[in-house]
């Protein structure tokens, strides 16, 4: 079976473009696009369309819930710790703890963090909403400053009110 999207669609948000990529199925990927991103997004399809229009509506503030077919590659664990994510509702956050005690069978803090920074799903598969054990933010792949203006966004707190954990 082929793993390589087979499309690509560049996505314009308030924190940066952003890259969606998939085949006509599923979509495998969203990240912010870097320098080593492809300059131009390759060929598109009717499902990048959609998640690019929900994403749209997700930044207005009109959309909560992604409907999207998803299919992140990664390994077995990873993609329990990834179906753990789906399920944290808007506007809400737990703690890498809390996310580890909900696997089966139970994992480590520590190996939950793994996976959830190796996240290819960003905002779709919200790692934006894992916080530390005291509430702190910690480590997001695109940078804390995303991750904060994400959670306020969704109404989790105002931007001052989140602290960044070793700062």
């Amino acid at each position: 079976m082929n793993n390589r999207p087979t499309y690509s669609l560049r996505v314009v948000s308030p924190l940066g473009d952003m890259l969606v990529e998939g085949t006509s199925n599923a979509i495998q990927r969203l990240g912010w696009m870097t320098e080593a991103s492809p300059c131009e997004a390759g060929p598109c399809c009717p499902l990048l369309k959609d998640c690019a229009a929900q994403l749209e509506a997700y930044f207005k503030g009109r959309l909560t819930q992604f409907d999207l077919p998803l299919a992140p590659h990664g390994t077995a664990f990873q993609t329990r710790v990834w179906q753990q994510l789906a399920d944290i509702p808007f506007g809400s956050t737990c703690s890498y703890g809390e996310l580890a005690n909900r696997l089966t069978p139970p994992s480590s803090a520590r190996a939950v963090g793994g996976a959830v920074g190796r996240n290819p799903l960003l905002i779709l598969l919200p790692c934006h909403r894992v916080m530390g054990a005291d509430g702190s933010l910690t480590g997001f792949s695109s940078g804390l400053q995303r991750k904060t203006w994400l959670l306020a966004h969704e109404g989790v707190a105002e931007n001052s009110q989140l602290q960044i954990s070793g700062i």
